[in-house]
C-alpha cells in the first residue's frame, strides 16, 4: 500500500490560524488527481506539533472523508516521546479506514538504540495497522541505527516499511540490503528519493508532492521502471524548488509555494513564521517557472 509516492500533506489555516477545510480539499483532490500513490496526513509537514489532539482527529476524518476510499491513507500523528502515553493513545483510537500509522522515533529525549527497539515494540504489541518506522534524526536529535531498523523488521511483520529519513544513503543501502522480504524502505528527503529508489527503495514521502505531484509521481515511478533517464529529468524540472522550500524550514515554504499556486494562505502557527518577503520572492519565481514549463508540456 505505501509503495511509490506518497504525500506528506498540509494542513491549510484561515488567517485567523482555523484550519481552512475548503482549502484542505482542494488539495486532497489536487494531489489524487495527479496520480499519487497514498496520502500521509498530519505528518510534521501537517504542523501536528500545531494541533491539538481533537483537531488532529477532524483533519484524520476529514482527509478520510474526502479520499472515499480512493488512496490509502498512512496516518503520521503517532509520535512522541512518551512510549506509554503513546501506547495509551494507540490502544483507545478508531483506526476505521486507516490503513497503516507513521510513528517518528522520540524526540529530545536521544533514547539508546535498544531504548528505541523497546519502544516500537511496545507500540507494535498494541497496534492494530501496519507501522511504518520514521527515522528522522535532524528533528527527534537520534538515529534509528540500520542494524536496529533490520531488528525491528525482524521482530514483527507489523512493522511494514520505514520512512528513512536520515540523509545518509549509506544507512539506507545497508537496509535495503538486508531487510526481510515485504520489508518498504521509502525516503523521508525528496532530495535524495532518486538515489535511494535507484539503490533498490520503494519510493517517497513527499513534501513537494503537494506542489508537484504529477513531476514527483512521475520521478517515482520512471526510476522504480528502470527508466534512470526519464527519471532523471522529471527530478531536475522541479530541483530548484527544494532549496526554497526548506531555506526557512518546513512546512514554511511548501505553504509559500501553495499559496502561489493559489491552493491556500502560507499562515503557519507558532513558533512557526511565515517566510521573509526577499525568499518569498525566490521561491515565486521558482514555482512559477516549473508551472510554466508543465502547462507548456500539457500544451
Amino acid at each position: 500500500m505505501f509503495e511509490g509516492t506518497g504525500v506528506a500533506l498540509i494542513t491549510p489555516f484561515k488567517e485567523d490560524k482555523s484550519i481552512d477545510y475548503d482549502a484542505y480539499e482542494k488539495i486532497i483532490e489536487y494531489v489524487i488527481e495527479e496520480n499519487i500513490d497514498f496520502l500521509v496526513p498530519l505528518g510534521s509537514t501537517g504542523e501536528t506539533g500545531m494541533l491539538n489532539e481533537e483537531e488532529a482527529r477532524a483533519c484524520l476524518d476529514f482527509v478520510i472523508k474526502i479520499n472515499k476510499g480512493r488512496k490509502p491513507i498512512l496516518a503520521g500523528n503517532f509520535g512522541g516521546n512518551n512510549t506509554g502515553e503513546l501506547v495509551k493513545k494507540i490502544s483507545n483510537y478508531n483506526f476505521d479506514k486507516i490503513d497503516g500509522i507513521l510513528s517518528s522515533s522520540p524526540a529530545y529525549v536521544k533514547p539508546n538504540q535498544e531504548g528505541i527497539y523497546s519502544h516500537y515494540m511496545a507500540i507494535e504489541a498494541v497496534c492494530p495497522v501496519p507501522i511504518i518506522i520514521y527515522n528522522v534524526p535532524g528533528r527527534t536529535k537520534s538515529n534509528i541505527e540500520w542494524d536496529t531498523t533490520i531488528r525491528l523488521a525482524n521482530s514483527s511483520e507489523k512493522f511494514a516499511g520505514i520512512k528513512e529519513a536520515s540523509g545518509d544513503l549509506i544507512q539506507a543501502t545497508r537496509i535495503i540490503k538486508n531487510r526481510p522480504e515485504g520489508f518498504i524502505v521509502t525516503s523521508g528527503d525528496d532530495e535524495v528519493a532518486l538515489p535511494m529508489i535507484a539503490a533498490g527503495g520503494e519510493g517517497v514521502i513527499s513534501v513537494i508532492a503537494n506542489a508537484c505531484p504529477g513531476y514527483f509521481s512521475n520521478m517515482t515511478r520512471h526510476c522504480r521502471a528502470g527508466e534512470l533517464a526519464k527519471a532523471r529529468d522529471c527530478n531536475f524540472k522541479t530541483y530548484d524548488l527544494h532549496k526554497w522550500l526548506y531555506v526557512e524550514g518546513n512546512p514554511v515554504g511548501i505553504k509559500s509555494a501553495m499559496e502561489v499556486l493559489g491552493f491556500c494562505q502560507n499562515h503557519v502557527r507558532l513558533p512557526l513564521h511565515t517566510m521573509s518577503e526577499e525568499n518569498y520572492n525566490h521561491l515565486k519565481e521558482c514555482i512559477l517557472h516549473i508551472k510554466e514549463v508543465a502547462d507548456q508540456e500539457i500544451a
